[in-house]
């Protein structure tokens, strides 16, 4: 690993955050202005999901006089391309991303744009820029069939369940191929089950509390036995903060004939980043009762296509490496999150 930081080694280049008026690129945007960092935020503003919550995550990051904002599509080559070249951001945290499992089944190209076309792009800005480390978001889909636990970033993913696990391994294989031929240094880091105050509306802990307010049932698949390793919001931006710093460099010892996925003779890196203590769905749903001090009404439904019985993570990499793990509870985050939704919505 690299000794300085390329924060420290270049305190007056910016660092571009893709997918900055998204849920984990807004938190990290703000995590780093809140240095006194220089931050250029990079977004669609897509119709995915409500466009007014992402206006509001911007309009926070705009209140920040090291701010820039950049409304752009990954899939505009050469307007990236040119944004890379005239800001010569020293790190490039890319989390822009089509996601959500679900809708990548009535939504196939969508992904391809965004998760490849859009990445594709992303590491030839880089290629041929002047940054010095790229920062990527994965996924715990990766893992697909695999069901050994905790999921570790030494087993092979060679199984995905969804298209959109599929494109996020795609980037893991395309960072890694621009990394072995331009030397780019790359660290994609494999998400958990994000929640938190911002989150997203198509995820499971939003969807429950804008239904249990509204007097609506709640969609429980699987009994609500299914495992889900639920990692808060503020821990993932500390961790992607740590990670920005260790610079990933060639591992001399990695042997071919035995290869760790997880790093490479060229400066690649992989780390899983989550909560590593499951909670059942119907754990959540009772932590989230409590918080908002009523009742769920529950639909039971069977289990979902492309879903997992259950996730967990081996976060001891990243422990090592940058000396952290995410450690907040649901018992913490969801009235957090509660918290955060009463007010934004004025419920």
């Amino acid at each position: 690993m690299a000794a300085v930081s390329p924060l420290d080694e270049f305190p007056d280049r910016p660092i571009l955050v893709t997918g900055a008026a998204g849920f984990i690129g807004y938190h990290v945007a703000e995590r780093l202005l809140g240095e006194g960092r220089a931050v250029i935020g990079l977004d669609n503003l897509n119709a995915y999901y409500d466009v007014e919550l992402k206006k509001a995550r911007l309009k926070r990051l705009q209140a920040h006089n090291r701010f820039d904002f950049a409304q752009l599509d990954l899939v505009q080559a050469g307007e990236v391309k040119a944004l890379v070249d005239g800001a010569k951001p020293a790190v490039v945290v890319n989390l822009a991303a089509q996601a959500g499992v679900r809708y990548s089944l009535t939504n196939p190209h969508a992904y391809v744009d965004a998760n490849v076309t859009g990445f594709l792009n992303i590491l030839e800005a880089c290629r041929h820029g002047e940054v010095k480390h790229l920062v990527y978001a994965s996924t715990s889909s990766v893992y697909g069939a695999n069901t050994e636990m905790p999921f570790s970033t030494d087993d092979p993913v060679d199984h995905p369940l969804t298209l959109y696990a599929a494109t996020k391994r795609a980037n893991e294989l395309m960072a890694h191929s621009y990394s072995h031929l331009f030397g780019i240094a790359v660290t994609g880091l494999r998400f958990f089950t994000v929640y938190g105050p911002w989150g997203r509306p198509d995820m499971a802990l939003f969807l429950f509390t804008r239904a249990i307010l509204s007097g609506k049932p709640i969609d429980v698949f699987a009994g609500g036995e299914l495992e889900r390793d639920f990692s808060y919001i503020d821990d993932i931006a500390e961790g992607v903060r740590r990670v920005i710093d260790r610079v990933p460099a060639a591992n001399p010892e990695w042997d071919a004939a035995q290869p760790s996925p997880a790093q490479s003779s060229a400066p690649f890196r992989l780390y899983n980043i989550g909560g590593g203590r499951p909670v059942k769905v119907s754990r959540l749903i009772e932590v989230l009762e409590e918080a908002l001090g009523r009742k769920a009404e529950k639909r039971m439904l069977p289990m979902q296509p492309g879903d997992v019985v259950a996730t967990r993570a081996d976060t001891e990499a990243l422990r090592r490496d940058t000396g952290f793990a995410p450690m907040t509870p649901i018992e913490v985050g969801v009235p957090q999150f509660v918290s955060w939704y009463r007010k934004f919505y004025g419920v």
